[in-house]
């Protein structure tokens, strides 16, 4: 099967970090399917162009067995909300533009993965254009959570985004949902027939966590790090408004008397912010990071006592599962979840953590004093999660399934 996949934030292979997309798109290309991707050229989190882009609109790469066209995303992207949006249309644009004259050959179908919502906009017209179906995917309910954040304020591009979504709905011949909390809301609020509705969620890499815990020597890793005399709390992700990281730096400052250290390790528009606060809070247990490869992620979070997922107080991300927790699982690390919703359930469920209410410093103060009183538990609740990922959420089981549901379309 030949597909073309759109996706605005498909990481190069240098980023740090890991994706959803490069990770599934491997297990196809290793099953004989032909992926071919259209992509931008501005990392989510980085505010300018890599050099090997400057002054170009489309250039073509290869990586591994993927083929990817990178396409023009405007620079003004990270220059508040005006220049966020316009990083939205440039792609779409942009990626459109490739996918009628730079992409050669046919395809069996259109993938898109939003958000941004308007690339739906692109994979719709191409779907057209080639005559094949389009298949959108859902990993984040936009524009809620944008509205939610406070990021989405002006009543006209919330009445545009609501119709586009509605549009788009309409249009795609199977949406694809990652969250159970995702699939109600479409079938029961937004009206879309279930038949349309799958659900391939998040999923947990198996193979680098594996191959990390094989030959990771913790303690050396701890030493290497000034790790060795912490109770260690990982949070890997963004730093922006939707993940309000100002509550660890309170619950850090609650902490004090302990021996507890947070690491940070991401960036996003909010890290210079974070760290002034931290600064004039003085606090001295929290530790920002600089983004660094996957598979340092992961020696991070084996070296760490626990994982944190972390997301502002708002209803919209009561439906989300954060992508962070199943790297945790993966790593046998118990879960400090400051999600509520179903990312809560999924954690209560597995028996691999503990909720505690986001933005609350004294509950987190809580929950933490309780572990660091109870260490046993943090291997049993690792272990627990190790074993409901794995029987649940493997990248390679959830990537066989989700190539299956597109085969369906092309009978």
């Amino acid at each position: 099967m030949k597909i073309l996949l759109l996706h605005q934030y498909f990481l190069e292979e240098d980023d740090p970090g890991g994706s959803r997309w490069n990770e599934m798109t491997k297990v196809w290309t290793s099953l004989g399917h032909e992926v071919t991707v259209i992509a931008g050229m501005m990392h989510y989190n980085g505010s300018k162009k890599r050099e090997e882009y400057k002054g170009k609109y489309f250039v073509k790469k290869q990586q591994g067995e993927v083929t990817i066209f990178r396409t023009h995303v405007s620079e003004a992207y990270n220059r508040g909300f005006l220049g966020r949006l316009w990083g939205y249309f440039s792609f779409m644009f942009s990626s459109l533009w490739a996918g009628l004259f730079q992409v050669k050959g046919k395809y069996d179908v259109v993938l898109v993965t939003s958000p941004p919502l308007f690339v739906g906009i692109s994979g719709y017209l191409l779907s057209r254009f080639k005559r094949i179906p389009m298949i959108f995917e859902i990993r984040d309910l936009w524009p809620e959570s944008a509205i939610d954040t406070g990021v989405l304020t002006n009543p006209w591009v919330i009445k545009m985004a609501y119709a586009v979504e509605k549009f788009i709905y309409q249009k795609a011949r199977l949406i694809n949902v990652l969250t159970p909390a995702f699939y109600n809301t479409l079938r029961d609020k937004k009206q879309v027939s279930e038949s349309k509705l799958v659900m391939i969620p998040n999923a947990a890499d198996f193979s680098l966590s594996e191959e990390v815990l094989q030959s990771f020597d913790r303690e050396q890793f701890r030493l290497q790090h000034n790790l060795e005399n912490y109770f260690v709390i990982t949070y890997v992700g963004a730093h922006g408004v939707a993940n309000h990281l100002e509550q660890i730096l309170d619950a850090g400052k609650l902490l004090e008397d302990t021996n507890v250290l947070f690491l940070l390790i991401g960036q996003g528009m909010e890290k210079a912010r974070l760290i002034q606060k931290a600064k004039e809070m003085q606090v001295k247990n929290v530790r920002f990071l600089d983004p660094v490869p996957k598979a340092e992620v992961f020696k991070y979070i084996i070296a760490s006592e626990m994982g944190a997922s972390v997301l502002k107080k708002v209803d919209t991300f009561k439906t989300v599962y954060s992508n962070k927790t199943f790297d945790y699982f993966s790593c046998k690390k118990p879960i400090l979840m400051a999600i509520d919703g179903v990312s809560r359930e999924l954690v209560e469920l597995a028996k691999a953590g503990t909720y505690v209410e986001p933005e609350n410093p004294l509950e987190y103060d809580r929950v933490i004093r309780n572990y660091m009183k109870n260490l046993d538990l943090l291997k049993v609740e690792g272990n627990n999660g190790y074993i409901f990922a794995k029987e649940n959420f493997d990248r390679d089981v959830l990537a066989k399934k989700y190539i299956n549901e597109i085969s369906i379309l092309n009978l």
